[in-house]
C-alpha cells in the first residue's frame, strides 16, 4: 500500500484520536495518512478512510474516495449521513477482542441478575441482612437477541457457566454457538421471550429492531426478568421500561446505552432502584487489535480481495 492515501476522520478528543493515530501507523506504515483539512484540500487523494462516528459530511466531496472502514461495531450513525457517498463499501469492526469484552460483561449482568445481586446492593444502601433462595445456573434462562459475532461470543460463554441458551435474530443466517437454541422471525421470538429470565440485547440498530423492546416483549418475559441492553438505546422504549420496572412485572434492568448520551443528570435512569447504570463501557474498542483488523481489511481492498465484515444498506449492518 505504499503511496495510497488514506484519510482517518474521527469525532472524538485530541487524545484518543491520537491514539487512534498511533496505531493505526503502526499497523499500516506503508501508508499516507491525511486528516480531513489535507483531505479537503487534495479531495482527489483520499483513496479510502478509517472512521470513527464521524461527523455528519465529513465524507463528502471526495471523488477518490473508494472504501470506508468504521472502527466502531455500530454503524447506524454513519449511514444515517445522507452525504455518505451510496456506491462506497463500508465495512464495520469485528474484533475478537471487543467481543470477548461483551461477553465477559454479558455474563457479569447475567449472574448479578440471576444471584440477585443488584437486590443485595439495593439491602445494603437500607441496612437490611436478608438472604434469599439461590437457584442453579441451570434452571435460568437467558435469551441473547443478536446472531453475530458478539451475540455468538456472549452465548458461548452463557453456555459454560451452566444457563439454558437461546439466540435469536431476524434472519437465522447463523447456527447458535454449541449448546445454545437458536431461532429466528418474529414467531421465535414470541416463542423466547417468555423463557428469558435474563434478556441480552445485542442487536444492530436498523430500522427493523429500532424501539423492539416496548411494553407488548417486556410483557412477554417472565415476572421478576432481568434486561440487559448492551445494543443500542434506541431498542428500548424508555417509558415502558419505567412502566414495566415500577409495576413490578420486570425485577432489574443493565443499561449501557440510551437515547441520548451521555445520559442527561435528570434522567429518572440515574435514580430507579431497579436500574444499573453504565456509561457506554460494556465492551470499549481497543485501538491495538482494532488497528490490526482494520489494517488487514484495508489491505485486502487494496489488493482486489474479499473485505471481511461489509455492510450490507439495505439491512444497516
Amino acid at each position: 500500500m505504499a503511496g495510497i492515501k488514506l484519510l482517518f476522520c474521527a469525532d472524538l478528543d485530541p487524545a484518543e484520536a491520537a491514539t487512534w493515530r498511533h496505531h493505526l501507523a503502526a499497523a499500516l506504515p506503508e501508508a499516507d495518512w491525511l486528516d480531513a483539512d489535507a483531505a479537503r484540500a487534495a479531495p482527489a487523494a483520499a483513496c479510502a478512510a478509517v472512521v470513527a462516528n464521524p461527523r455528519p459530511g465529513a465524507l463528502a466531496g471526495l471523488p477518490g474516495l473508494g472504501f470506508v472502514q468504521s472502527l466502531w461495531a455500530g454503524v447506524d450513525r454513519l449511514l444515517a449521513d445522507p452525504t455518505l457517498p451510496p456506491d462506497v463499501p463500508v465495512a464495520r469492526m469485528v474484533d475478537p477482542a471487543m467481543s470477548a469484552a461483551m461477553a465477559e460483561t454479558t455474563l457479569w449482568a447475567a449472574l448479578s441478575l440471576h444471584r440477585g445481586f443488584f437486590a443485595y446492593q439495593r439491602r445494603q444502601r437500607e441496612r437490611r441482612w436478608h438472604v434469599h433462595a439461590q437457584r442453579r445456573a441451570d434452571e435460568i434462562g437467558v435469551v441473547v437477541l443478536g446472531g453475530g459475532a458478539m451475540g455468538q461470543a456472549a452465548a458461548s460463554r452463557l453456555v459454560a457457566q451452566g444457563y439454558r441458551v437461546g439466540v435469536w435474530s431476524r434472519s437465522g443466517a447463523r447456527p447458535p454457538p454449541a449448546g445454545a437454541e437458536g431461532l429466528a422471525g418474529d414467531d421465535g421470538l414470541a416463542r423466547l421471550l417468555p423463557r428469558a429470565d435474563v434478556l441480552v440485547n445485542l442487536l444492530p440498530l436498523t430500522p427493523a429492531t429500532r424501539g423492539l423492546l416496548g411494553a407488548r416483549r417486556l410483557a412477554a418475559l417472565p415476572p421478576g426478568a432481568g434486561l440487559v441492553n448492551l445494543g443500542r438505546g434506541a431498542h428500548l422504549v424508555e417509558a415502558d421500561l419505567l412502566d414495566a420496572l415500577d409495576r413490578g412485572t420486570l425485577g432489574h434492568a443493565v443499561l449501557d446505552v440510551f437515547e441520548t448520551e451521555p445520559l442527561p443528570a435528570g434522567h429518572p435512569f440515574w435514580t430507579h432502584p431497579r436500574i444499573t447504570v453504565l456509561p457506554h463501557a460494556a465492551a470499549l474498542t481497543d485501538p491495538r487489535s482494532a488497528a490490526s483488523v482494520a489494517a488487514a481489511n484495508l489491505r485486502a481492498w487494496h489488493a482486489g480481495r474479499p473485505i471481511e465484515h461489509l455492510v450490507d444498506r439495505a439491512r444497516g449492518y
